[in-house]
């Protein structure tokens, strides 16, 4: 038996222009490299740690369980 993850979101809203070169890896880690660019990741304290890196830089997008955004 599987188990499915939830999934967030995330959308890119800011440049990284002029940020620290960690927070730019860390937006290429996530999927983004490019305002509006948004990227569906499964919901692990381990992206949430990144999103939480990034959070000025980025929009949290959370889906419910049948997949629709809110």
């Amino acid at each position: 038996m599987t188990t499915s993850l939830a999934k967030v979101t995330v959308e890119q809203t800011k440049s990284p222009i002029g940020r620290p070169a960690s927070q730019r890896a860390t937006l290429i880690g996530l999927g983004l490299n490019k305002i509006g660019r948004r990227a569906s990741l499964e919901d692990t304290p381990a992206v949430r740690g990144m999103i939480a890196k990034v959070a000025h830089l980025v929009r949290v997008i959370e889906a419910d369980q049948t997949g629709t955004e809110r």
